[in-house]
């Protein structure tokens, strides 16, 4: 679904406002410190539950305010209103969806899909897999209708598993009967990844195609356990050691996503600039398939576009997101290197923040022609 409306207030140093986004790409410019990326921030918020930049929503709420409020209006028949709420004395995060409260934050999740390319999106290659079992499980999520329900009945498997492993003396009956529910469900999951895996790669590599060519680029799935054995035996043989370990060593949770040039780490390989058309390509390819298996389009926040990326792969970067036809949210420090990046005929809409007297930033709406080539 496509944001109609969008109206933030108490949001970090940005002045409350009230705005219609393009369908298209909205294009936001402005100084260091002005607020650009907290808009970015109060929209993941709002889809995601969380920012990317604290794990302290407090942390997010204005100096000044007692609260801080975010609204998105969403298109369809009929329009779907979403909201998010956080007081600086509560403890969760008040969530709404067509006028009703919502205690799930998957149903928030699953109303507006989003990905974020940013500097921590580098991660994907560099960091821990944990990042990048979020990344995979965000698609299967979103293209596999039962994987939420497999994934937290893993997960709470495990939990059981665990505990325990820790406990001084082993229930043994009961270690018996959480591995089972492990063992079902972990294979569950497995299968779910893989079918999307199977259907994200070409995409994925199509998309890379578009934005650079690296041939020798291979993306591979990592199940967390020996593929030749069950999970179910890999559990019971390696009661011991886990217990000793104190946690489960092997299944689903130690699932990772390969991402290599060759037989070498990509990360060790490519330089900055092809680190993030790859990262970007990932974060890409992940709404294209979600729109051609569910027919629902993506969200896409896109923080500093010009940075790391020299002019001709600027001009590459937004042409293939005006083929997407997708609803974007892009920042940049500087006007001047997004002039000439796009066609005319584009929808789009431009957003100055300006810095006030009193310190907050304030969205002035700009010309479009100023942006666009001929």
């Amino acid at each position: 679904m496509l944001i109609e409306r969008l109206a933030f207030t108490g949001l970090r140093n940005l002045e409350a406002f009230d705005l219609t986004p393009s369908p298209g790409i909205n294009l936001i410019v402005g100084r260091n410190g002005s607020g650009k990326t907290s808009l970015l921030e109060g929209l993941h918020i709002l889809a995601m539950g969380r920012s990317f930049r604290t794990r302290q929503l407090r942390h997010v709420i204005a100096h000044e305010a007692d609260e801080m409020t975010l609204f998105a209006r969403l298109g369809g028949e009929p329009p779907l209103p979403i909201g998010v709420r956080r007081s600086r004395d509560a403890a969760e995060l008040e969530m709404r969806m067509g006028g009703e409260r919502v205690s799930r934050l998957a149903k928030l999740i699953e109303a507006l899909p989003l990905q974020l390319v940013n500097p921590d999106a580098f991660r994907l290659l560099e960091g821990t897999p944990a990042g990048r079992r979020e990344f995979l499980d965000w698609g299967v999520f979103h293209v596999k209708h039962d994987f939420y329900d497999a994934w937290r009945r893993t997960k709470r498997a495990l939990k059981h598993r665990n505990a325990l492993l820790r406990h001084g003396r082993m229930d043994a009956n009961s270690l018996a009967a959480w591995e089972q529910e492990l063992a079902v469900w972990g294979e569950r999951v497995d299968l779910l990844r893989r079918e999307w895996m199977a259907g994200f790669v070409p995409v994925f590599e199509e998309t890379l195609g578009s934005l650079i060519d690296l041939p020798e680029m291979q993306l591979r799935y990592s199940r967390g356990w020996d593929k030749q054995r069950p999970l179910r035996d890999v559990l019971e043989q390696g009661r011991a050691t886990d217990q000793q370990m104190g946690f489960t060593q092997n299944g689903p949770q130690r699932a990772d996503l390969r991402i290599r040039l060759g037989r070498r780490p990509a990360v060790e390989v490519l330089s900055r600039g092809q680190q993030k058309l790859v990262v970007s390509a990932l974060k890409l390819a992940q709404g294209r398939l979600l729109e051609r298996v569910t027919g629902h389009g993506c969200l896409y926040l896109i923080d500093d576009l010009p940075a790391e990326l020299d002019a001709e792969h600027r001009r590459v970067f937004c042409r293939l997101l005006e083929s997407m036809r997708c609803q974007a949210f892009i920042t940049s420090v500087e006007h001047d290197a997004l002039v000439g990046s796009w066609n005319s005929h584009t929808p789009m809409a431009m957003f100055h923040v300006k810095q006030a007297v009193s310190g907050t930033g304030q969205l002035v709406p700009q010309a479009q022609r100023d942006f666009t080539t001929e």
